[in-house]
């Protein structure tokens, strides 16, 4: 699986595709039915996933974000158990499920909401993403 084509911009709800870089920022296309694009410029606090990740509490201090995506992926596929409306206890439970070593004080239920709104959204939108990741594995062990 490889993130590094999708971003979260500060401010704006959803997820973008990068689309190419510009003079002074880079095109991002909506990851929606809309598809409808806009251009985030140097001002923009643009976040790509690939470098996101998830606060533990083992030695290595995180988890990246494409490691949760991978294993939530393998164990559920595109049908989540929790919504992103769910209620704290709900997400917490899942998110330890997935994570089992995920810090309780620095992982907030607004970031919960995140981990499971962006991984519906790459799941409906961008499905290929997770396929990738399949043909990767079956390599792997060949």
């Amino acid at each position: 699986m490889d993130l590094k084509q999708f971003a979260a911009v500060a401010g704006k709800s959803g997820l973008y595709k990068v689309v190419k870089p510009t003079r002074s920022g880079v095109i991002l296309e909506a990851l929606d039915e809309k598809k409808s694009k806009c251009v985030a410029n140097a001002n923009s606090r643009v976040s790509l996933l690939k470098e996101i990740s998830i606060y533990t509490t083992d030695a290595e201090g995180a988890v990246l974000l494409e490691e949760v995506f991978q294993t939530i992926n393998d164990k559920y596929g595109k049908d989540l158990p929790v919504s992103a409306q769910d209620d704290v206890n709900a997400l917490s439970g899942f998110l330890t499920e997935i994570v089992p070593e995920y810090d309780e004080d620095r992982v907030y239920h607004s970031d919960m909401k995140k981990l499971v709104t962006w991984y519906q959204t790459i799941a409906s939108y961008a499905p290929e993403a997770f396929e990738k990741a399949e043909e990767d594995k079956k390599e792997e062990k060949a």
